[in-house]
């Protein structure tokens, strides 16, 4: 069973910085490919980043060159650097394991597991 927790949400102004954590439990195969996914109000959920077990990581066109995904395997624990942040970025924030098939692409939500989800505000 995949336990996802994460943290580092906030209030923040444009061009601000935040870097989202994510603790997770290992599982099996589950949580060798991880992502974070966003839901802005009013919108449908959309991926914005994730990682794989080689490392490989994925961007959505939105945030490339201003979000960074990476993972520490020792601490379980998966983060979100945000750079450059703009109020388009407002959303919850979700940690999630168990990545979509390639073929859905890095902005698919079809992750099996998800955590609780942290808010970010870009003002």
């Amino acid at each position: 069973h995949v336990q996802l927790v994460e943290s580092g949400g906030g209030s923040v102004q444009a061009g601000g910085s935040l870097t989202l954590s994510c603790a997770y439990t290992e599982y099996l195969y589950l949580t060798d490919c991880m992502g974070w996914v966003r839901q802005a109000p009013g919108k449908e959920r959309e991926g914005v980043a994730s990682i794989d077990g080689f490392g490989r990581t994925n961007y959505a066109d939105s945030v490339k060159g201003r979000f960074t995904i990476s993972q520490d395997n020792a601490k379980n624990t998966l983060y979100l650097q945000m750079n450059s942040l703009e109020p388009e970025d407002t959303a919850m924030y979700y940690c999630a394991a168990d990545c979509p098939p390639p073929q859905a692409g890095v902005r698919s939500p079809l992750y099996g597991y998800w955590g609780q989800g942290t808010q970010v505000t870009v003002s």
